[in-house]
């Protein structure tokens, strides 16, 4: 490696002095890499002294430092990116099994979570801690509260009825589910609510008369949705779903479409964990994340009309245990 040096006759000083700048040699040895040196005759103090009293400590310290630097280079070689493997071969109806085996797996859940909302889904609170109350197949209570503690909605729904009341209104809606549109946009953002702890309930299971096709896009597999068949002689099937599984087959998003194909809402699944002690499993199904129910803890939606978006966290999740009827509402 080449030195900064300068004659000695152009300098008075000895070259002891630059024993006291070791430290700095090292880092600028390490920083440069072993950039290309040049010799000088300026007037500028030696950095490397080929003579003097202490050149044998300057000469280890350079050597150590030029190791130093080599094993850097030489690591920086060796780093390679890692590529996944391809993804396994899985098919429609396989992946179909899978969602149907995790929703019966659950037959009763409560809960407590807190969501943020951003946007005007609520636009009484923008925080809000709530509980859910399910009962297989399709009883469903969601109720949200103020940071304070008031009341701020208590939505049921039980096949295709729903009741939404709103305390602080003084006002309650009822009917069927296609009407809630009606009822504000505290209405969507109970729909958007409902839909949300599907993924944690199992109830985005695919219904006995949808049709399904799986593609491979971007490293996860997609399991398009489609309504049953409606028409005439030629009868047309639209896209009312969109799911991604990734390599350990757990849903970590999905879309819900419109009925022109847009996008009414997109929801990420995250923070996966077992719903059971893992002493209560037995050690046969350890790693079994069927037996285990992973159901996600964290959900993100985004609302595709544009109106905001709710991040919901779970603290507790008990599956499984007996529900009363008061718990899940009355609708009618």
């Amino acid at each position: 490696m080449w030195c900064w040096r300068r004659k000695s006759e152009a300098s008075g000083r000895p070259g002891s002095m630059l024993a006291q700048r070791a430290h700095k040699i090292h880092r600028m040895v390490i920083a440069m890499g072993g950039a290309l040196c040049m010799r000088a005759v300026e007037p500028y103090p030696p950095l490397l002294p080929c003579r003097g009293g202490n050149s044998r400590k300057t000469r280890l310290a350079h050597f150590i430092g030029v190791c130093i630097a080599i094993f850097m280079l030489a690591g920086c070689t060796l780093i390679t990116s890692k590529e996944e493997p391809p993804l396994k071969q899985v098919t429609a109806q396989e992946l179909t099994a899978l969602l149907r085996h995790r929703e019966a797996a659950i037959q009763s859940l409560k809960g407590l979570f807190s969501a943020k909302v951003r946007g005007g889904l609520i636009p009484i609170a923008s925080r809000i801690e709530g509980t859910v109350y399910y009962r297989r197949p399709n009883a469903l209570r969601l109720r949200g509260f103020t940071s304070l503690g008031n009341e701020l909605f208590d939505f049921a729904q039980a096949d295709d009825l729903y009741r939404l009341r709103l305390p602080l209104e003084g006002k309650t809606y009822t009917g069927h589910q296609s009407e809630m549109k009606d009822a504000g946009k505290l209405a969507r953002f109970s729909q958007l609510s409902v839909w949300a702890v599907g993924g944690v309930l199992g109830t985005n299971a695919i219904a006995r008369d949808e049709v399904v096709k799986v593609v491979e896009d971007r490293g996860r597999y997609r399991l398009d949705v489609y309504a049953p068949a409606t028409g005439g002689t030629s009868p047309s099937r639209l896209p009312i779903r969109h799911l991604w599984f990734d390599r350990r087959l757990l849903v970590v998003q999905e879309e819900w479409l419109g009925s022109s194909g847009e996008v009414e809402a997109t929801i990420q699944y995250d923070d996966f964990r077992p719903l059971e002690e893992l002493k209560s499993i037995p050690a046969q199904a350890i790693g079994d994340q069927d037996v285990r129910l992973f159901r996600p803890f964290k959900i993100s939606l985004e609302d595709g009309r544009g109106q905001g978006s709710v991040q919901v966290i779970f603290h507790e999740m008990h599956h499984n245990h007996a529900i009363r009827a008061e718990d899940l509402g009355q609708i009618s």
